[in-house]
Formats: C-alpha cells, structure tokens, sequence
C-alpha cells in the first residue's frame, strides 16, 4: 500500500510541473520536458515491488505501444481543430478521449495475442520504432511552439496532479494483483496529456498547446526507452542504481537528440 500511495503521490507533482514549463519555456523546451521519464519512475519501483521482475518486463514491454497510444492522442489535438472550425474545448476533450479509448481496447486486444507469437522484448522494439516514426513524422513540418501568456490557475493544477496520481495509483495496484498488462496501460493513462492540454488550452488559448502537442509525442519516445531497459537494469542492479542507469540512457538517447532535432526544424521556420 505504502509503494502506491508514494508512486501515486511522486506522479501528482511531477505533473503539476510539466504544465509550468510548457508555459515559461514555450512548447519545444516544455514539451520535452514534459515527456521525460518522471511519472514512469515511481509507476516502474511500484510495479517490481508489487509485482515482481515478471510483471514488471511484461508490464514494460507494452509501454511503447502504449506510448504511441499516447501520441495518437496528442495528435487528435492538432488533426480535429483543423479538420473542424471553431471547436470547443469539451468537443475537442470528449473526442481526443473517445479516440484513446476505442484504441486502447483494440490495442490491448491486439497486443494480448500478439505475445503468445512474439517476445516482449521484439514488441517493445517494434513499438519504439512506430512510436519515434510518429514523432518525426508530426514534427518535420515545424508549427509554431510560443510560451504562455497567462498564468494557469492553481486549482487546475491541483486537478492535474490528482488525475496523474490517480492513474499512476491504480496501474500500481493493478500490478500488484496480477494484471501486468493492464497495469501497463494504466501507468499510461493520458492525465498528464489531457489535462496540460485542457489548463493550456483554459489559461492561453489553442496555440500553446497545439504547439507543444509535437514536441510532446516526440518526447515521449525517452518513456519507451526507460520501459526498455527498466527491466533488465532493476533486476540486476537494484531499484537506486537501476533507475539512475534507465533515466539517464533514456534522457540521453532521446530527449537530447529529441531536443536537438526540434531546435533545427524550427530554425527552418
């Protein structure tokens, strides 16, 4: 109980965070650090504590897929307003979800039996690779990333920190109880898109976080990384060392080139 509450608690001011940089530093820098391993952490040292090394590489190796589900979501922000003229934000919020949801069942349904065929390790390979495709596909066309005006209220930001506690609380206890996969898809719960989405949206109109929603679905590839090696490196070398080895390769690997690679798009603006 003590390892959900802490995980659960952790996630909450993680994400409170996100929404005030993308709001200082504008979408690129905001966006990426918005994406990096944070909420991922306590949800991964929950799940081996509850779960064991089993759950956890199980739970792990569908988070890119998950991920991918994540940025699909983003990219629901940036499609629809163009596909329809004067959306509100309720219409764009019921439909981004609508969306989530109706892919998270096929995917869970499709990944299920998808591992009775492939190894955990070849999927979390092959969801890294679509999730990074997606990424560099939404971003090659630059869009404009400015920083916030306004200042988003602190009871938003309080909701925003429950609803990423919240979904990290349950993927944890979920793990605990042996439900590994949809621990997995829990710990992933768009609270932390959805809600920077709606504040920025609230706070400073479509364009901040429309602008921020690229960079995002980039940065969340340094997730899938992390979900990657947290397996092996937990397991070998404990939950302290582990978890520095997982966040620092994943930072490294993709939220620096990540940053990298936005910054020279967006000088060809």
């Amino acid at each position: 109980m003590y390892s959900v509450l802490l995980a659960a608690l952790f996630a909450g001011i993680v994400a409170i965070l996100v929404t005030v940089a993308i709001e200082k530093w504008g979408g690129i820098i905001g966006g990426i650090l918005g994406t990096l391993p944070t909420t991922i952490v306590p949800a991964t040292i929950g799940m081996y504590i509850e779960g064991g090394s089993e759950d956890l590489a199980t739970s792990m190796s569908l988070i890119p897929f998950w991920m991918l589900l994540n940025a699909l979501f983003v990219a629901s922000w940036v499609v629809f307003p163009r596909m329809k003229k004067g959306v509100t934000l309720a219409q764009m919020t019921f439909v981004s979800l609508a969306f989530w949801s109706i892919l998270a069942i096929l995917m869970t349904i499709s990944l299920t039996q998808a591992l009775n065929y492939f190894s955990e390790s070849m999927a979390g390979i092959v969801g890294l690779v679509a999730l990074l495709g997606l990424g560099i596909w939404m971003t090659w066309i630059p869009q404009k990333a400015p920083k916030g005006k306004n200042s988003v209220t602190k009871k938003v930001l309080l909701m925003r920190g429950l609803a990423a506690a919240t979904a990290i609380g349950i993927a944890v206890q979920l793990s605990s109880m042996g439900q590994p996969i949809i621990a997995g898809l829990a710990s992933v719960f768009p609270a932390i898109f959805l809600t920077t989405m709606v504040a920025l949206w609230m706070a400073q109109g479509s364009d901040v976080p429309t602008g921020a929603a690229g960079p995002m679905m980039l940065g969340g590839s340094s997730v899938a990384v992390y979900s990657l090696i947290a397996p092996w490196a937990l397991s070998v070398n404990g939950i302290i060392l582990g978890t520095l080895i997982c966040w620092f390769s994943a930072v490294i690997t993709t939220s620096i080139p990540a940053y990298s690679y936005l910054r020279w798009r967006q000088s060809s603006i």
